[in-house]
Order: C-alpha cells, then sequence, then structure tokens
C-alpha cells in the first residue's frame, strides 16, 4: 500500500486535514466538524488511501481532545506538532497566505521529514484528571490576584492608610473588609470593640490588626468622593476573594489525594522542595510517563532548564533559553529548586558553590534547577525515593 501522511490544523469547532503521500503530493484536503460521526468518517476516508505512516496535529488537547481519542483509539500513530513550529514552518513552503488547509499540508509534510517530534500516548485517566485540576488551580489563583489588585485599586481610593497595612493574602484583612472599610466607620467603633468583632469570627492577631486600623483611620479623617458605593465595592470584592481561598482550598485537597493514587506519587515527594501540588504539576505537564524521555536531557530540554547554542561564525560558547519548552514544568523545576534551598543541606551547598563561582541568583537557581532533573529522572527510572546518601555499590 502507498504511505501516506495525514496532518490536522485543529480548531474548535472545525479542523482541516491533509494527506499527502511520499512524494508530498496531496491525496486529499478535507475540513470536518469537530464530530465524532464526521470525525469516524474521515478516519476511515484516509485509511482507506493507504497505510497511514504518521498522523500529525497541533494542538494536545482542548478542541483537539476529540479527534486525539478516536485515532488513539483507533492504533494511529499521532505526533504533536506546536503551533509555532508549524508557524515558522510555513516561511519555507510556496506563498505567503496563510490557510487552515496551507496549515495542515505544512503538519502532514513536517510528520513526514521530522523525526524529533513527539508522539502523542493514550492517556491515563489519574494524570488527565490532574491536568484538569491542576488547571482548575491555576484558573483559581489568577482570579484571585486579580480579585486583590482590584480590591487594592478601590480601597486605595478612599482609604490609602488602611490599603498599606493590610496584607491581602491573609484572611485576617478580608475578614476587617467585609465589616468596615471607610476611617469614620473604624474610628467610631474603636480598637476594643473592633478587636471583639475580630475575634468573634476567628480572626488570628485580632488586637494587633485593630490597632493597625484605628491608627490608619485616626491619620485620615478627610471622607473621599463616591466612598460610600466604593466601600460597598470593596465588601464585595473581599468575600470574592474569600470565596475563591475556599475553593482554592477544596481543589487543593482534590488535587493531593489523586496524586497520592499515582504510581509515582512516592518518588517524586521524596523530592525535597516537592510536594503534592508541584508533584501533580509535573506529572500534568509530563503524563508521568517517562518513556517519553529517553535520557534526563530530554526532560531537562522539555522543561527549558537546558540552555540552547546560539553560535555563528566566530562566536561560540553563546548560550539562551530554549524557545520551546513546557513553561509549566519550568516553573515546577524552579520553584522547587528555590525551595529546596532553604531546606535542603545538599541544594544549598550546590546553589552556594554557583554563587561563589559567580552566577547570579537566577542562574544558581536554574543550574540547581538543572542538576535536581537528573536526580528525578535517574529515581523514576529506578523506582527508588531520594537519600541524600547515595547507596554504595559492592564490588562483585
Amino acid at each position: 500500500m502507498t504511505a501516506i501522511w495525514a496532518g490536522i490544523d485543529a480548531g474548535k469547532t472545525h479542523h482541516h486535514c491533509v494527506v499527502i503521500d511520499d512524494a508530498g503530493k496531496r491525496l486529499l484536503s478535507r475540513r470536518v466538524a469537530n464530530d465524532e460521526t464526521e470525525l469516524l468518517q474521515l478516519t476511515a476516508d484516509v485509511l482507506a488511501l493507504g497505510e497511514v505512516t504518521a498522523w500529525g496535529i497541533d494542538l494536545a488537547d482542548g478542541g483537539a481532545a476529540l479527534v486525539i481519542e478516536i485515532l488513539l483509539n483507533h492504533g494511529q500513530h499521532l505526533l504533536y506538532i506546536p503551533g509555532r513550529a508549524v508557524n515558522r514552518a510555513s516561511e519555507g513552503y510556496r506563498g505567503d497566505g496563510k490557510t487552515d488547509a496551507k496549515d495542515a499540508a505544512v503538519i502532514a509534510d513536517q510528520a513526514r521529514v521530522r523525526r524529533d517530534l513527539m508522539p502523542l500516548r493514550p492517556g491515563d485517566e489519574l494524570v488527565t484528571e490532574l491536568k484538569v485540576l491542576t488547571g482548575r488551580r491555576r484558573d483559581l489563583s489568577d482570579d484571585k490576584t486579580r480579585a486583590i489588585n482590584r480590591l487594592r485599586g478601590h480601597l486605595t481610593s478612599i482609604f490609602p492608610g488602611l490599603e498599606r497595612e493590610l496584607d491581602l493574602g491573609n484572611a485576617g484583612p478580608l475578614i476587617l473588609l467585609t465589616g468596615y472599610q471607610t476611617p469614620a466607620a473604624i474610628r467610631r467603633t474603636g480598637v476594643k470593640r473592633l478587636a471583639t468583632w475580630l475575634r468573634h469570627r476567628k480572626v488570628r492577631g485580632a488586637d494587633q490588626l485593630a490597632a493597625k486600623a484605628v491608627q490608619a483611620a485616626e491619620n485620615q479623617h478627610t471622607s473621599i468622593t463616591g466612598e460610600k458605593i466604593t466601600a460597598q465595592v470593596v465588601h464585595t470584592l473581599a468575600r470574592e476573594v474569600m470565596a475563591l481561598n475556599e475553593k482554592i482550598t477544596e481543589t487543593d485537597k482534590l488535587i493531593e489525594g489523586r496524586f497520592r493514587q499515582h504510581r509515582h506519587a512516592e518518588v517524586i515527594a521524596s523530592m525535597p522542595g516537592i510536594g503534592p501540588l508541584l508533584g501533580a504539576e509535573f506529572l500534568a505537564a509530563t503524563g508521568g510517563d517517562m518513556d517519553a524521555f529517553d535520557n534526563a536531557d530530554r526532560l531537562a530540554g522539555f522543561a527549558g532548564v537546558a540552555p540552547a547554542a546560539r553560535d555563528s561564525g566566530k562566536i561560540s560558547g553563546n548560550l539562551h533559553r530554549p524557545k520551546r519548552y513546557s513553561r509549566r514544568l519550568q516553573r515546577v523545576f524552579y520553584t522547587s529548586a528555590l525551595i529546596s534551598i532553604r531546606y535542603c543541606d545538599e541544594s544549598r551547598r550546590f546553589y552556594d558553590r554557583k554563587r561563589a563561582e559567580g552566577k547570579r541568583h537566577v542562574q544558581a537557581v536554574l543550574a540547581l534547577a538543572r542538576r535536581r532533573v537528573n536526580v528525578l529522572w535517574a529515581l523514576l527510572r529506578d523506582g527508588r525515593c531520594y537519600d541524600p546518601v547515595p547507596p554504595v555499590t559492592e564490588a562483585a
């Protein structure tokens, strides 16, 4: 049978598929709806054209989830080609225009000629759940940051002194703002009654918080135009942030519960600086399958902690951050490296050594993150937990 390659330019409502042979000739070009019936028909029509060597697609989830699942269920070899790679590759093909058909043809041809593309594999149900939950947590965290920023902006407009005194990352100041938002209201209440009000709502450090609030109120006796309605907005935003905190806490519990069920959970959590949340992010970013990475260098490159060369002419040894990497995975290794510096003696010594060599803080942390990639990859390969004292191999 004829060897063929299929490329899919994925979208939310429709996909475009182009099939080419080994000479690059188009055998099929079709736009299909993101619907199971049409996708099954497309799969059957493509398979009837010849022996499919590989399919290529520019999305790995989201709107492409259905077509990916269908192809994998049919035992097809599916390659992931990032959208940025498709855009850059398109510059080497004839024509300046950009259409879904052209992008699908580029994806098919890239699947035909490249040997470094990452294959997509059937998803692990547990890892898929972690992807959903960690994505949900990230959305909640972003919403919380935006709400806090809006809250600070409104509070500053009517009561800047109080805004400077409050750490809105803590529950106590948020509870305070659900009851009192203006200098006049806080002055009328006084320190003693305000502290009692806070204690009844189980606020830690109620006396200190009440004293700060009253002192700020004593320093401002001017009433700002629009203060009343702005105070209502502050009250609403404070409650929104508190509700988001509760949702984040609930999501964290769900993430930890599912992370602990994974077969690699004990190994991953044994690494200093990696807890359930970062461990779940690691599994969500990598799929939890180290078979996808031939060695630690491939994992480091995917995580963006292995510098890429940028040499030209007489310039050599010029390194820079790679442009294609998982920012989610880089955050896992960078954040865990920062944490391990505080709590792990071995990590601290490595960091101090890099600083003594003249590296800046960020460079030293990235170097530590790169070293930790090697360690974690080896631990997962061998199925053993982290031990600061490496095992001694007995002589034969």
